[in-house]
């Protein structure tokens, strides 16, 4: 299943880790797994569509709880946006739902962020603390007059230890796409500026890709964007479905209990 396998994506939530509220346990396997993998000369990045803090504070939450994770080695929509706004030649001023931490990360890495009187030529949708209606409302009316409205993703959940834990970013997204009569672009996974950002950070790309995670609808979706390999962990959100029953362009090319039963082909 590995062969040939140059660098490799993995999921955070349902495939390394589950949370329970601010506690984060380990699944079995995932620690070897790291160590595994840097072993055998590939390449990592792990991606999650966490987007309430800058992508250094993942890193650091999973190297707390034992797992090996750099800085640079993790990568979430913070990272895909912009991909997706320098793709798209978009400089102008971007509208935010976000955490005061990303928003402050956002401009500190060059985003242009709309000031009160800036008209936006986006919005962008991460992971809101809280919702101000007339926040809101400025967002649905540029996105009405042009602006395009952008997610980190608009899976309505992801795995948790005691079940589904809901998206703040989807639902505001969703309330956005309402008002305004526009579909959201998805700019975390899955998307093709979040594989363009894996591959631009891995050097490869293709069947030398393999992408790891517990969601068909995001990790695997993400892969089959690019005919990179695709491996579903039974562990998460999607469970273990009946292959048959997934449609061929979002079917995985394996499914594991866990990541532990990664190890042997490592």
């Amino acid at each position: 299943m590995l062969d040939g396998v140059r660098a490799i994506v993995l999921d955070v939530d349902g495939t390394l880790v589950h949370r329970d509220g601010d506690k984060i346990y380990v699944e079995p396997g995932a620690k070897a797994v790291l160590e595994r993998i840097r072993s055998s000369g590939r390449r990592l990045a792990i991606f999650t569509n966490g987007s309430h803090e800058p992508p250094a504070w993942f890193a650091a939450g999973l190297r707390d709880v034992g797992l090996d994770v750099a800085d640079d080695e993790m990568l979430t929509p913070l990272l895909s946006v912009r991909e997706y706004l320098r793709m798209r030649r978009l400089d102008g001023p971007v509208l935010l739902f976000a955490t005061d931490s990303v928003s402050e990360y956002l401009a500190a890495e060059g985003m242009n962020v709309a000031g009160p009187a800036d008209r936006p030529d986006a919005v962008f949708v991460a992971h809101p603390g809280t919702l101000d209606f007339a926040h809101l409302e400025r967002a649905a009316r540029a996105i009405m007059a042009g602006a395009r409205l952008l997610t980190a993703s608009y899976v309505a959940a992801y795995a948790g230890a005691n079940g589904p834990i809901l998206s703040r970013g989807a639902m505001t997204a969703a309330a956005l796409a309402k008002a305004s009569s526009t579909r959201p672009v998805i700019v975390g996974k899955p998307s093709r500026a979040a594989i363009r950002t894996i591959e631009n950070r891995l050097g490869t790309r293709g069947s030398e890709l393999v992408v790891i995670g517990d969601d068909v609808t995001m990790d695997v979706a993400m892969g089959k964007m690019d005919g990179t390999r695709t491996i579903l962990v039974a562990s998460g959100i999607t469970g273990r479905p009946d292959p048959e029953s997934i449609p061929e362009r979002r079917r995985p090319d394996a499914i594991v209990d866990g990541v532990a039963e990664l190890l042997d082909w490592l």
